[in-house]
């Protein structure tokens, strides 16, 4: 088995500028500007996602960063008066805001995704709170 001493995961974008900006102050994260003009994007909790340009950029189909989150409805909020709108997907029951409601039907967390400026999807999510007070 091969032996790690570090791990870390990274997207692309085509606009790095606009990463910037979005990242640090639409989301909130501190953002660090690395050699080769890449970014690198603190995680609450720990670790770090690198950013790096790549000008023929095409958006994954899937989720590549989810922020946990205490309250769904007040970072909705907060997404929306920065601009940011929620996607819908077909076959996930979503409210009028663009929220999964997991947690009152006992299947999962509470999920809203929407898009960075580089079409790459992101998520905020709301898991259901533990029964275990030592879990941060």
């Amino acid at each position: 088995m091969v032996a790690h001493t570090f791990a870390f995961a990274g997207f692309a974008v085509p606009d790095i500028d606009a990463a910037h900006a979005f990242y640090r102050d639409v989301i909130g994260l501190e953002v660090g500007v690395e050699s080769m003009g890449q970014l690198s994007l603190e995680l609450p909790g720990g670790g770090w996602v690198l950013v790096y340009p790549k000008p023929d950029h095409t958006p994954a189909t899937y989720t590549v960063l989810n922020l946990e989150v205490a309250d769904i409805d007040r970072a909705v909020d907060e997404l929306e008066a920065a601009g940011v709108e929620t996607l819908r997907y077909d076959g996930f029951e979503q409210d009028a805001r663009g929220i999964a409601r997991g947690i009152a039907a006992g299947h999962g967390p509470d999920i809203a995704w929407f898009t960075d400026p580089a079409g790459n999807i992101l998520s905020v999510l709301q898991n259901a709170p533990s029964d275990d007070a030592s879990v941060v």
